[in-house]
């Protein structure tokens, strides 16, 4: 069964979120998003140490039956603007209407919600285009005694090393229960952060070697661009820190201590990916304070040059004009070597001048 891909969203939404919200009920399973409406497909691994199967389940009966087996099962929902069929499944799976309706909001910040035989998380996948675009996709997960459920808008994700992990044999994934395949997508999508980051980071280092050796005038529009994505990018990842060590803080029997220990190590990168935005975000608002410091010395050294062409040509229109004046009576025009010695004059004082400012490092 082979998965569509919907086609991202490109143009300006038409109807805004509160429009879509307006009027009803908390725990309405309403789509927020923007993607093109399609058909949900579920994705079912199941694996223990000893087996691994495959297979896309027509139908959510079938999705129930392949939960029930002894087997950890990984249950993935591409495409949540279904919303027939995810209030349908949640019915199955006895999920609150709340976690269904942060489930289809993209626009829902990360969170993390404990109920009684289940954890719910939402975080943001983000990952760089073959266009090195960056793209933000909303992922929900719940995490069950034996299984994880995950909802996501796109087919594309950042799990493939997850699943290979899953198909090798005597991986540690496959000796280990929900709890720590629930960790290894988290820990995943928190890996994938880096790349981003790196791409940001490149994309400063680059404007700043722009800014010292060509300001051009679009730079300005760039650094802008980078402004926004920095913010947004850290809009998306800031909150994980703090979800991340709920999860370790948490009491619930879902997660065990050894998870736990796995757990403390994704903290340690949460901690060094928000130190780092912390960065790239003060440098990225730098930025436009370096290139406008730049093309203000830029616009400095210009008008010193005419300030000392100025100062140079003044004296000497000032001569030439007091010789170029209609009087009858003026000796020195009579002289016989008057031409030559004015030019002696005003090419002297010129080269005076030029040493007079070499000397004073104007020049």
């Amino acid at each position: 069964m082979q998965i569509k891909k919907p086609k991202p969203f490109n143009g300006k939404p038409k109807i805004s979120r509160a429009n879509k919200k307006v009027g009803k009920a908390p725990g309405t399973v309403t789509y927020l998003g923007y993607r093109e409406k399609t058909d949900s497909v579920i994705h079912v691994i199941n694996y223990d140490e000893d087996s691994f199967d495959e297979f896309y389940p027509k139908n959510i009966e079938e999705l129930i039956r392949s939960k029930d087996k002894k087997e950890t099962t990984w249950m993935d929902v591409v495409g949540i603007n279904d919303e027939k069929f995810i209030e349908n499944l949640g019915k199955r799976l006895d999920l609150n209407t709340l976690l269904l309706e942060d489930a289809v909001n993209t626009q829902q910040r990360p969170k993390v919600d404990e109920y009684e035989d289940h954890i719910f998380g939402v975080f943001k996948m983000l990952y760089l285009d073959a266009d090195k675009v960056l793209v933000n996709e909303h992922v929900a997960m719940v995490l069950f005694k034996d299984s994880v459920l995950v909802f996501q808008e796109l087919e594309e994700d950042v799990f493939d090393g997850v699943r290979k992990r899953i198909m090798a044999e005597k991986s540690r994934i496959r000796t280990r229960g929900a709890d720590y395949l629930f960790f290894a997508l988290i820990d995943a999508l928190i890996d994938n952060y880096f790349f981003v980051l790196e791409n940001i980071h490149a994309k400063i280092e680059t404007l700043e070697e722009e800014v010292y050796e060509n300001p051009s005038p679009d730079i300005a529009q760039r650094i802008q661009f980078l402004k926004k994505e920095v913010l947004k990018v850290r809009r998306f990842i800031f909150p994980v820190r703090d979800l991340v060590s709920r999860l370790i803080d948490s009491e619930s029997d879902l997660i065990t201590k050894d998870t736990k220990i796995y757990l403390r190590d994704a903290l340690d990168h949460c901690i060094e990916i928000n130190e780092s935005l912390q960065i790239y975000r003060e440098m990225s608002m730098s930025l436009m304070e370096m290139y406008m410091s730049t093309m203000s010395n830029k616009m400095n050294e210009v008008m010193k040059v005419l300030t000392i062409m100025a100062s140079i040509f003044i004296p000497l229109t000032f001569i030439a004009g007091i010789y170029g004046m209609n009087f009858d009576y003026m000796p020195e025009l009579h002289a016989k070597n008057g031409y030559f010695i004015v030019w002696g004059v005003m090419i002297s004082l010129f080269i005076a001048m030029l040493v007079y400012f070499k000397r004073k490092k104007w020049l």
